[in-house]
Formats: C-alpha cells, structure tokens, sequence
C-alpha cells in the first residue's frame, strides 16, 4: 500500500510538472523552419512573422532555412524534434498540399497539428510583351489560333504555377506547352526575354519585372486588396469562371504537441497578423496576413490537397 502511495505521488508529481512547463512555456528560444533559401518572398514573410512572434511570446523566434526537396527536409528536421513547440514549421500551401514522391502514401496532419494561417495572396498571371496579348481573353483567342505554340513557364513539374496553368489549358480549351524551371527566378528572366510567353507567379517575384515594363499582368488567381494586385482583373470573372486559387503559409507544430501549447501560438499568431505595420510592408505585394483556428487550417489543408490531386490525376501528371 505504502508502495502504492508513492507510485501515484510520483505520477502526480510529473503531471504537476508538465502542466507547470506548458503553463510557463516558452522559457527558451523557438527555432521555426522555412522550407525556402533565405532571401525569397516565403523568408521575408517568415522573417517579420519571426520578429514580432518574439515579441508577442517573449523569447526569440529563430528562423532556420531549409530549402529544396518539395520541402520534405524541412518537414523531417521538424519531426526529428520533440513534441514541445520549440520547433515550428511555416510551409507554403504547395508544401501541404501537393503530393511529392517522398511523401507518398503519408497524410501530413497525421504529421503535423496546425497552429493558424499567416498569409493568403493571389498567384499573378504575367505574359510576354513578344505576344501580342493584353488580356485573358486575348490570351485564350492566341493560343486557340496558335495551338502548341503557346507556352507556359512554372518553378517545375507538379508545382502550384503548373498546375494552374493546367487549370488554364483545361477550361480554354487550348493546347499549350508547359516548360518546367528549377525554380521561379529563371522562369521570369526567360519570361522577360521572350524564351517563354506566359508565367503564373505570386506578385513578389514579379513585380520588379512588371515595374520595369518588361512584362504585362494580364488576371489574378482570386481577388485581392493589393495596392499593386487589385488593379488587375480577376481570371474567375474574365473568362474562365472556375479558375481560382491562393497560395498561402501557415505555421504547424509536430502531431501531439500539448493543446495549451497550440492555443498560445495561435493566439499569439492573431495578434501578429493584426499588427498594421506588417501590413503595410506587404500590402502593395497583394500579401493579405490572416490567421485562422487550427481546425480551420486543417480543412484547409484538405479542400487544397483534394483540389490539386485531381487536376494531377485529370492531366495524368507524373510527380517527382
């Protein structure tokens, strides 16, 4: 009996301490992984997210880049950690969304548990001034008299930019050529140059090129509220009325992280994305900061997966 006494004053004791550890959680500095080089629009997004998240929790949120791999390395870095919420991951929707050869068979919210969403934004459908197209439309009338001569450029096979101009070549009706990039940065120098004639990307890495003249934004993905973004039309309501999506990044913690936990991250997550100064800095980009409950973001999560697995099934896409 006196045995048994000390066992259950022992359990109880762990328990006191682990609900003390959430309660007080964080007393060190969180590491948050990006599954991006450092200097591209998802780390400066995730840099001021970083910043202010330090503030709002009072330890320092650190950034860590882990790029390449359809972001599996970074998702592997994260799962390699304790269940604790000192290690976090903001993904992009790509990330979560499509399948990739090394997730196969793998559910990532059987991975991950979501924390909120930080950010939703257009992708931008740019062409080539060596068309001569100005509009949606006009792009579907030149590739419909000009079949198999129209190309598409995307950051490579299977990523939110081919998929969505297979969504393009679908619902026109038309028949153009996809060319996949290592990349997005080299698509739009060849965009610029003429190599290739039509790009969907998000305003960021587009909008240097847009300043200069070099290109010309023809239609959105889904409405924005962008300075530079909401002046262009939106492709749902300029011809093809089932062409809609947004990218987005959101910040997820290992399955099994304490729900204590969960809640004061998204909490303070909310306060983050209300701060008006970062949303000033990102506004003119079409980048609108939003957050969402982490059941929210899970719904999410698979409305976009069930969304590109069927237009990778439809196109008879192989992923790599």
């Amino acid at each position: 009996m006196k045995i048994h006494k000390i066992i259950m004053a022992v359990a109880l004791s762990f328990t006191s301490l682990g609900a003390f550890a959430q309660a007080s959680y964080p007393e060190r500095p969180i590491r948050m992984i990006i599954p991006f080089a450092a200097g591209g629009p998802a780390d400066m997004v995730g840099r001021e997210v970083a910043q202010l998240l330090s503030q709002e929790l009072g330890q320092p949120v650190v950034v860590a880049n882990a790029g390449g791999g359809h972001g599996v390395p970074a998702l592997n870095q994260l799962l390699g950690a304790p269940a604790d919420g000192y290690t976090l991951l903001m993904p992009a929707s790509g990330n979560m969304t499509i399948p990739s050869k090394a997730m196969e068979g793998k559910d990532v919210l059987n991975l991950l548990d979501p924390v909120s969403q930080v950010t939703q934004s257009p992708h931008v459908l740019v062409v080539s001034k060596s068309i001569p197209v100005t509009s949606v439309q006009e792009l579907i009338d030149y590739a419909k008299a000009n079949p198999g001569k129209v190309n598409f450029g995307s950051a490579g096979v299977g990523g939110v930019a081919h998929l969505a101009m297979e969504m393009f070549k679908d619902q026109a009706d038309v028949d153009v050529v996809h060319v996949p990039y290592r990349g997005t940065s080299k698509a739009v120098v060849d965009l610029g140059a003429g190599q290739i004639h039509a790009l969907f990307s998000s305003m960021p890495s587009l909008k240097p090129m847009i300043d200069r003249g070099v290109v010309t934004p023809i239609g959105m993905s889904s409405a924005s509220s962008g300075s530079e973004t909401s002046k262009l039309p939106v492709i749902s309501e300029a011809g093809l009325p089932n062409l809609e999506y947004t990218t987005w990044y959101g910040v997820f913690a290992k399955k099994g992280t304490p729900e204590e936990i969960i809640q004061k991250l998204n909490k303070a997550v909310l306060s983050v994305v209300e701060n008006p100064e970062l949303n000033k800095k990102f506004e003119p980009q079409g980048v609108e900061f939003v957050s969402s409950t982490p059941e929210e973001l899970a719904a999410l999560v698979r409305k976009d997966s069930a969304k590109w697995q069927k237009i990778i099934d439809e196109a008879g896409i192989q992923i790599e």
